[in-house]
C-alpha cells in the first residue's frame, strides 16, 4: 500500500502514487456512501470509470451498486499452457489467420446461432423468470465465442517457464451491457422514489440485496459472469484448434479463468459484505490470478496473498494512462509500431485509430506489479509473440 487518505467518511487506501483527479473524486464518492464498509481500496492500475474508478474495490453492507460492477459484467481472462516450447513466425502468422476466420472480432457476431449447450445454466431459478436474459438469449447465441473490441485481445505468448501460452481477454458482450443498463436505470428510479441522499451525479445508484430488484440483479449478474466465461472458453477452443491445424502434436494444460468485473458476497473483517470489484482481480491466499499487460508488454500469472487491506484483491491489468482519443491524438504511430516490431511481436497497430490500444496508452506494467507485491507474488511472466485485437 502506498498511502491512506482519511479526509472522507471512510478511509481510501491506495496502491499507487499518482491517480488522476477524476478517479480520485470517484474514490472519494465511494468512501462517503452510507453503506460502504471499512474502507475503499484502489489498485495500482486505477483510472477513471463510470461512477467507480476502474481498479476500485468496495465492500458494501447489504447493498449492490450496478455501476460499481460496470457494463461488461464478468469481463476477465483465460490462460492455457501448451506443451510447445517454441513456434516459428510463419506458424504464428498461420495461427492468427485461422483465428480471424473462426473468432468474430469487434462488433461482429457469428452468422448462425451456436449450440445452446454452450450457454450457462441459471443457478437457483429458471431462465424464464429473469428480466433481461430471456429476451437477449437468442442474440447471445450469436455472441458466444466472439471477442468484442476495446482492450479485449487474444495473445500467443512465451512464458518464463519455457512454454508457449494462450490467453484470451473478453467479457459478456451485449448481454452484460443490457443487464447492467437495465438495473442501473432501475436503481436510479428506485433511489429517486426512496428519496436517496446520494447525489445522482455520483452515478452510484444502489439496490438492497434483500429487495426483489437487488436479488434479480445479482442473479442476472451471475448469469452474465458465467456467460463471459463460456464466451472465453469457446474462443480458447477455437485458438487451440487453430494451433493444432498448424502444428502437432500439442497438449494443453488446464484453463485458468478469472473475472474482474463483478460483485460477490464474501466475509471480510468478520463481516458478510458485498465486494464490488470493477477492474480488480480476487487474490485469496494461494489463488492463481492473471494480470495482463498491453500488446507490447508482458502479462503475468500471479498467486494471491489474501491481503485483508485490499479485500483480497489485486489489479486487473496495467491500467490506462491516457484516454482512447488522447492516445490517438498524441501517440506517435511509427514509434509505437517500431517498439512492437523491434520485439518481433505480430501486432494489430496498423493506423492511428489503433493507437488507443498501443502500449504507450497504458501504464508501466512493471511499476504496477511492483506497487502490489504485498498483494500477490509473480509466478510466470508471459511475453507476447502474436496479438489479435478487436
Amino acid at each position: 500500500m502506498k498511502r491512506i487518505i482519511d479526509t472522507e467518511k471512510t478511509p481510501i487506501k491506495l496502491w499507487l502514487d499518482d491517480i488522476e483527479p477524476g478517479a480520485m473524486e470517484q474514490a472519494a464518492n465511494l468512501a462517503n456512501l452510507p453503506f460502504v464498509f471499512k474502507h475503499v481500496a484502489v489498485m495500482p492500475d486505477a483510472h477513471l470509470g463510470y461512477g467507480m474508478p476502474i481498479g476500485g474495490v468496495m465492500a458494501a453492507l447489504g447493498m449492490v451498486v450496478p455501476n460499481a460492477v460496470g457494463v461488461d459484467i464478468g469481463c476477465g481472462m483465460c490462460a492455457v499452457r501448451t506443451s510447445l516450447t517454441d513456434i516459428s513466425t510463419e506458424k504464428l502468422k498461420a495461427v492468427l489467420g485461422r483465428i480471424r476466420k473462426t473468432v468474430p472480432l469487434g462488433f461482429k457476431h457469428h452468422q448462425h446461432r451456436q449450440d445452446p449447450a454452450l450457454m450457462p445454466k441459471v443457478k437457483d431459478g429458471r431462465l424464464e423468470d429473469l428480466a433481461i436474459v430471456p429476451g437477449e438469449y437468442h442474440n447471445a447465441l450469436t455472441q458466444i465465442g466472439t471477442l468484442g473490441g476495446g482492450n479485449h485481445f487474444i495473445e500467443i505468448q512465451k512464458g518464463s517457464d519455457g512454454h508457449i501460452w494462450l490467453m484470451v481477454h473478453s467479457g459478456s458482450r451485449n448481454l452484460g451491457f443490457k443487464v447492467a443498463t437495465y438495473y442501473n436505470r432501475l436503481a436510479i428510479d428506485l433511489n429517486r422514489q426512496w428519496g436517496s441522499k446520494i447525489p445522482a451525479r455520483w452515478q452510484l445508484a444502489f439496490l438492497p440485496i434483500d429487495s426483489e430488484a437487488g436479488r434479480r440483479y445479482l442473479q442476472e449478474m451471475r448469469y452474465c459472469v458465467d456467460f463471459a466465461f463460456a464466451n472465453r472458453q469457446l474462443m480458447m477452443k477455437q485458438v487451440q484448434d487453430a494451433l493444432l491445424a498448424v502444428t502437432t502434436p500439442v497438449y494443453f494444460g488446464e484453463t485458468i479463468n478469472i473475472a474482474h468485473n463483478y460483485a460477490a458476497l464474501e466475509t471480510h473483517f468478520h463481516k458478510n459484505v458485498i465486494v464490488h470489484r470493477k477492474g480488480a482481480t480476487r487474490a485469496n491466499p494461494g489463488e492463481i490470478g492473471i494480470i495482463p499487460g498491453s500488446q507490447g508488454s508482458p502479462s503475468y500469472l500471479v498467486r494471491g496473498k489474501g491481503n485483508p487491506e485490499s479485500f483480497s484483491s489485486c489489479s486487473h491489468g496495467a491500467g490506462r494512462r491516457m484516454g482512447r482519443k488522447q492516445a490517438q491524438r498524441q501517440l506517435d504511430l511509427a514509434g509505437e509500431q517500431k517498439k512492437l516490431d523491434d520485439q518481433g511481436i505480430l501486432h494489430g497497430v496498423r493506423s492511428r485509430r489503433d493507437l488507443d490500444e498501443a502500449a504507450g496508452a497504458y501504464k508501466d506494467i512493471d511499476e504496477v506489479l511492483e506497487n502490489q507485491l504485498d498483494l500477490i507474488e509473480v509466478l510466470v511472466e508471459l511475453r507476447p509473440l502474436a496479438v489479435v485485437k478487436g
